[in-house]
């Protein structure tokens, strides 16, 4: 057991103290429970996303759901779906015909947005010059479905969220992206597509970027995602994907 140790960082082979398991094992196990709970209730940094950004030289835009506070977003996730009403007029302002919005959420982890965002968008907006993107929109406060909200006000055809995941004991830092293919309020789980564990420990992000490429890419050929759009390419070849930088 122990020598599958180095293929995970699941608590396993941690060994015995008679019939408990090591002080150290328990610690840690503590430790990580702390971590994970303060990545649930941590604040996306809007200014240090903000500006590192600036490099991809793309309009940025910044929003709120209809949560006031993380607490009630955590107690009412509804209003984690919806913009508030000063978001819309935002939206609305910005509206234009266009295939992609990608939009950011703090979700359940805004750590691993200001961990990992940026290391992620520098793997996937080069394979993305292709496609015309509305500006990029940050989220506090939101869940997954407001990413629909956001795309349909833009007039996008397809709405991608980079989330904050649910974290685990063993992950923090993980970002989930979803697509949908002619984004709306409304729609549900089964519409959407998404690549998940995204992070340095997890699904590598040049392999996300990939993975997302050839979704939205499937998606557009197709005019639809969700449980209608297979993935049926487990590996992208490098030159495939070199077409499109």
């Amino acid at each position: 057991m122990s020598m599958l140790k180095k293929y995970t960082q699941a608590r396993i082979a941690l060994g015995h103290a008679g019939t408990s398991i090591p002080l150290k094992s328990e610690l840690a196990f503590k430790l990580a429970h702390a971590h994970a709970r303060d990545a649930v209730h941590s604040e996306i940094d809007i200014d240090a996303l903000t500006s590192a950004l600036q490099k991809f030289q793309h309009p940025v835009l910044t929003i709120s759901s209809a949560a006031n506070s993380r607490q009630e977003y955590l107690q009412r996730p509804d209003l984690g779906r919806v913009p508030s009403q000063d978001s819309m007029q935002i939206l609305a302002e910005f509206a234009a015909l266009n295939d992609i919005s990608i939009v950011v959420g703090d979700g359940l982890s805004a750590t691993a947005i200001n961990k990992n965002l940026i290391a992620l968008l520098d793997e996937l907006l080069p394979l993305l010059t292709q496609f015309r993107l509305s500006p990029i929109t940050l989220v506090r406060q939101g869940r997954v479905a407001i990413a629909d909200h956001v795309a349909s006000t833009l007039q996008s055809k397809i709405a991608l969220i980079l989330i904050g995941e649910r974290p685990g004991l063993t992950a923090t830092d993980s970002i989930g992206a979803y697509l949908t293919f002619n984004p709306k309020p409304g729609l549900t789980d089964e519409s959407r597509n998404c690549v998940s564990n995204i992070r340095p420990g997890g699904l590598a992000f040049s392999e996300a970027a990939a993975k997302i490429f050839y979704l939205i890419s499937e998606a557009n050929r197709l005019q639809l995602s969700g449980v209608k759009l297979k993935d049926n390419d487990n590996t992208i070849k490098n030159s495939e994907i070199a077409n499109h930088t």
